[in-house]
């Protein structure tokens, strides 16, 4: 072998070595994987430098040195298969690589001066590399399957941890929210305690109110029950000092005149009686306005239910007139004379049968308002026994009550009058004095001009 083919089969062995380098690279990731050994790798083609450089310059005359180059970049291309051997596919290449290696190793040591293979080793050189080269192309399609397999996985687990850093984001994302939503939460759970607080205070304020409006009717109607006999007593108390003054005149005379002091002895008596009676009759209001003030003990006891609602009843228009002096309603009662008394806790019923009453009086006042002269404003008050219970209905001609506002009439702070002439609680309380204090019944019937409220009591004790 001449010097110039040596050196052209020297310069394509360098040629094919790089290319071998440059896709070994590229399948490998030596860059990331082995930045070593891959810089080392830029210097592969100095031994061909130097190995040219005594062919052309020195006259090198050794037909083995082209392949001992190849040798030299296949070994080395091993060793960087051994360096990664932890690489699936390297293992791969190094298992594809070592008979092709160990052939080109027998190979060169059987080389002969000329550069050929011995004659008498060459069909088994030949057969031998042939193997070697199937085996190779084999396993590079093994490695290069198995880097395509690797390589999904890698894209795989990189989805997959993107998906991991991503739900983690979002878990945290989630507890900042949630600790936001929870504080948010929390302050508003204080707030709202603070409201109820705060409603609690301002619905006891309106119960006492109600109470307080209650107490001012019935006051009202206690004044102006007491003022008649009042005034009787102190007219009839008037006159019978002009006529003690006449008397003492006549008595004073000269001549006097029997048959006139005897006429007003007999006036005074009179005067003396009327006196007496007023003055019991005062009394007896006194006495039983006393009782109803009396502070509820929550006893029940038995009730006579047409005296305690005819006595609210005088009351609550008593009280109406005392406001209203011009005001006058007809008042219809129909009371069952044999109805039984009820075990009931009387001065807490009186307060029911004041507010229904005092409404009813309210509606017909204000249709009173709006009708013509020809209305007359009537209010009724019937008792009767039914199925083992007393029933007590108010009827009055009034306005009526339309059908939405009788579903929300019981309800708390409902009111349908303006804004300062009752708070909504009359009717609230009067139902839940009814049914859950006397076990008993409250409802309303009402259509334009004629409402009904109907009060339904248990006869005997109440359990």
């Amino acid at each position: 072998m001449n010097n110039a083919s040596g050196y052209g089969e020297l310069l394509f062995l360098a040629i094919m070595g790089y290319l071998l380098i440059r896709g070994m690279r590229k399948f490998l990731d030596l860059p990331s994987r082995l930045p070593r050994w891959n810089k080392l790798l830029d210097y592969l083609w100095v031994p061909a430098a130097v190995l040219a450089f005594g062919i052309l310059v020195l006259n090198l005359k050794s037909a083995t040195l082209p392949d001992a180059y190849w040798l030299f970049v296949l070994l080395t291309i091993g060793a960087v298969l051994v360096a990664l051997r932890d690489y699936r596919p390297a293992r791969s290449l190094l298992l594809a690589l070592s008979p092709f290696l160990l052939t080109k190793i027998i190979e060169y040591i059987l080389l002969g001066s000329d550069g050929h293979v011995l004659k008498q080793y060459d069909t088994l050189v030949d057969t031998t590399q042939g193997f070697s080269i199937i085996w190779l192309i084999t396993f590079i399609i093994i490695a290069r399957n198995q880097k395509i397999t690797l390589e999904k996985e890698r894209v795989l687990r990189e989805e997959e941890e993107k998906a991991k850093r991503l739900i983690e984001a979002q878990n945290v994302e989630l507890e900042r929210l949630v600790v936001e939503r929870t504080a948010a939460l929390t302050h508003q759970a204080a707030e709202l305690r603070a409201a109820l607080t705060d409603l609690r205070a301002a619905q006891a304020q309106l119960v006492q109110s109600e109470k307080m409006a209650s107490l001012g009717e019935l006051t009202a109607g206690i004044a102006h029950e007491i003022q008649n006999p009042l005034n009787f007593v102190n007219n009839f108390a008037d006159v019978s000092l002009e006529m003690l003054s006449e008397l003492r005149e006549e008595q004073a005379r000269p001549q006097r005149e029997p048959g006139l002091e005897a006429e007003l002895l007999d006036d005074i008596a009179q005067n003396l009686q009327k006196i007496h009676h007023h003055g019991q009759r005062a009394a007896s209001i006194v006495k039983g306005m006393l009782e109803h003030s009396r502070t509820s003990t929550g006893e029940r006891l038995p009730t006579n239910v047409n005296h305690l609602a005819e006595e609210y009843l005088r009351l609550a228009y008593q009280g109406l007139r005392a406001k209203d002096k011009s005001f006058n309603a007809t008042l219809v009662t129909d009371f069952e004379l044999a109805l039984p008394e009820v075990e009931a806790i009387a001065p807490d019923l009186g307060r029911v049968l004041l507010n229904l009453f005092s409404n009813a009086f309210y509606a017909v006042r204000q249709r009173q308002l709006t009708e013509e002269r020809g209305y007359i404003p009537t209010v009724s008050l019937s008792t009767r026994l039914a199925e083992g219970l007393v029933e007590i209905r108010v009827r009055d001609n009034g306005l009526g009550i339309p059908e939405a506002v009788q579903q929300k009439i019981f309800q708390p702070f409902f009111t349908t009058k303006p804004s300062g002439e009752g708070t909504g609680l009359g009717l609230s309380l009067s139902y839940d004095i009814v049914t859950q204090g006397h076990s008993g019944t409250l409802t309303v019937d009402s259509e334009p001009g004629n409402t009904e409220f109907l009060i339904g009591l248990p006869v005997g004790q109440v359990s």
